[in-house]
């Protein structure tokens, strides 16, 4: 099993409706994850710099980031363009990060 992590940027004052969206994630969306292999996935947030780091665990080589040709994804991040950092097609700016340690 891999694992992938990476960090977005939630905007100022988003985090109640980040938190409400996600809690209501559109369930086709949730059906795509799992069929692309996203078998745990996890969004922590850091309230002193709004950075938000997330966590998944695939079956695949690739996480959520790469189905961003999908129109569910592309519906999805034209829904949460409003309350985060976002590229020119409405992805949120991502940036993979290294794994350096890790304890099973």
């Amino acid at each position: 099993m891999k694992r992938l992590a990476f960090k977005m940027y939630l905007n100022d004052g988003q985090k109640e409706i980040y938190k409400q969206r996600h809690n209501k994630i559109w369930p086709e969306l949730k059906m795509l994850l799992k069929n692309a292999g996203v078998h745990e996935y996890s969004i922590f947030l850091d309230e002193e710099t709004n950075v938000l780091f997330a966590f998944q665990k695939l079956s695949g080589d690739k996480g959520s980031q790469y189905l961003g040709q999908t129109d569910i994804v592309k519906k999805w991040w034209a829904f949460m363009n409003d309350i985060m950092k976002t590229n020119n097609d409405n992805s949120p700016v991502t940036i993979e990060l290294e794994e350096v340690f890790y304890m099973e």
